[in-house]
This record gives C-alpha cells, structure tokens and sequence, in this order.
C-alpha cells in the first residue's frame, strides 16, 4: 500500500513540476497566441489526435463556456469533408506534443493556403508543427509521470495547464464577467444565481395578502392563514401604496404582552417600515436581505412604474430555496 502511495505522489510531483516549468517560458509568443484569439473575428478552431486531441477537445469547451466561440476538428475527419468548419476569419489551435503527427498534415496545409493562423501547442520546437505555425506554445517536459517513460502524462497536463492558461488570459482581456459565465450556463448554480430575478419567482395577484390598516384584525387574521403566502400580510393605503406589514411575530409578540391579538384594526399593530425589494434585482439580493435582517418574506415594487410604492408581489424564503439560489 505504501508504494502505491509513494508512486501516487511521485507522479503528482512530475505533473506540477512540468506545470510550474512552463511560468518562465510564458512571453511575446503566449502574448501573440492570446491576441490572435482576442482579435479573432471568427472562431477558435482546437484539434489534435489520441491524448492531445482529448485536450483539444476539453480546451474548445473551456473557451466556448468563457465568452470565445470554440469547436473541436478532429484531423482525421477533416480531409473527409469536415475541413468546411475552419471558416476564414478563424483561428486554429493544433496540439501534437511531438508536433509530426500525421493526421495533423491535412489541415496545417488547408490553413497554409487559406492564410488562416495557426497556434501550435508542442513539445518540440523544432517539429514540423512548430514550422508550420504563426505562433507556437513551448509546452515541453523533462520527463513523463509514467514509470516507463511512454504513456502521456505529464505532457498533456502541461498542454491543458497552457491551454487553460491562454484561455483566462484572453476571458481577463475581453471582460467577461460572472454575469456572462451565466449566460452561458443557465441550468447551473451559479446560472440560477446571477440570472434569476426577483419577478420570476414572487407571487402576485390574488396571492398577495394584502390589508388596508382599517380591516379587523379578525380578518387580516384569516387572510394570513387563507392566501397562498401564509403568515403575513402588507398593509395598504387608499392609493394602494405599501405603508406596513404584519407578520406571524408581531401577533406572537402581542400575546406575549397579554394582549387579544384578534382585537383592534391592521393599523394597530402594523410595522411602518416594511422591508421591500424591487422586482427587477437578482433573486441573489433577496436572499441576502432576508438572511441580514432575518426575515422570510419581502414584498415586491416596480420602481419603473407610475406607482412605485403599490406592491406587485410578494416573495418568500422558501421560495428561493426551491430555486436553489443557493
């Protein structure tokens, strides 16, 4: 069991080495490679064989998620018809860490005569790959994490490490922001996050339980217990604006001081300071308005409207939870 551990991390050891390797050799080559996809008109164009085109693949689904359009081009498909995907305005970015893989040929000489750059990621500088580039990223390593020398290892992990690399450099350069990660992945956490709206999950209409601050407290009692929102209910005035809100603790709060919390009218026990929400914030706010000030419902208005006090919905704890805005 301990050789295992050992052999375990020997090849963790490799594998940030050949990483940590690659820092010094970053310069005007990684700075040409990330403006050329910067500047790009078109899109990026990743491809390679076996193990490296396994990170090509990976490496066009990161820039595609960060704001880059990205496709993956298999080379030996691409003599067969599917050459057609490298447009003119693309960019092209060629894996080999040997650089003389011959499925690669085809289409290096297809970018040749259509003038379209290509970004070569090798570990050797002087491979038909290299020659056959605009700009190539050094990716060499001293040694692989396989025990015989053979399996590649830490090779693609510095090919992935630089392709990661080259891409948060170009996502940092474009301002991509975590709103357009959101964008881009809408069924995620982080989607439901910065995507939701406070709109998209009140409850309005009927559902809203609202009261004027002349109505019985016997009534607002039922209309607490009766609507779709339980447990509150916002206090209105006759224009329809929000001047209170009474919740299951102001009752609570009343029998504690001995009091008949059915007697006297809304306006009796409402508190004149209802926290509010506009329906047009992120559901994100929400939450962290009722964690700060603990509460479970918030009311909702349209500031954009004519009545910018009169309440179009109401929103509850519960209602974010089963959203999983967080």
């Amino acid at each position: 069991m301990m050789d295992a551990i050992k052999l375990g991390r020997k090849v963790l050891e490799v594998e940030a080495n050949a990483i940590l390797s690659m820092k010094d050799r970053l310069g005007p080559e990684f700075v040409r490679a990330v403006e050329l996809i910067r500047q790009s008109e078109g899109k990026l164009v990743t491809t390679g064989i076996g193990k490296s085109g396994q990170i090509a693949r990976k490496l066009a689904s990161t820039f595609s998620s960060t704001g880059t359009p990205a496709v993956y081009l298999h080379p030996a498909e691409s003599a067969h018809g599917d050459m057609g995907i490298i447009g003119s305005k693309d960019v092209v970015l060629a894996l080999s860490y040997g650089g003389e893989s011959a499925e690669l040929v085809q289409t290096l000489a297809f970018c040749a005569r259509r003038g379209i750059p290509v970004i070569g990621m090798t570990g050797k500088a002087e491979s038909s790959l290299a020659k056959a580039s605009k700009v190539v990223l050094d990716v060499h390593v001293s040694a692989e994490a396989c025990p015989l020398g053979l399996a590649p290892t830490a090779s693609t992990t510095a090919s992935l490490a630089m392709g990661d690399a080259l891409a948060m450099a170009v996502l940092e350069l474009r301002g991509f922001s975590a709103l357009d990660f959101a964008e881009y992945h809408p069924g995620g956490s982080l989607g439901a996050r910065l995507l939701t709206r406070v709109k998209d999950l009140m409850h309005s209409g009927e559902a809203m339980p609202l009261v004027t601050k002349d109505t019985p407290m016997k009534q607002v009692f039922s209309i607490m217990t009766h609507r779709q929102v339980r447990g509150v209910a916002g206090v209105i005035d006759e224009r329809g604006d929000l001047i209170g809100v009474i919740t299951d603790g102001d009752i609570r709060r009343r029998l504690e001081k001995n009091g008949d919390p059915l007697e006297g009218m809304a306006g009796d026990l409402m508190n004149p300071s209802p926290r509010t929400i506009d329906q047009e914030e992120l559901a994100e706010k929400a939450f962290f308005l009722m964690e700060q000030f603990k509460i479970q419902l918030l009311f909702v208005l349209d500031s954009s409207s004519g009545v910018p006090h009169k309440p179009v919905g109401i929103l509850n704890y519960q209602d974010l939870l089963s959203a999983k805005i967080r």
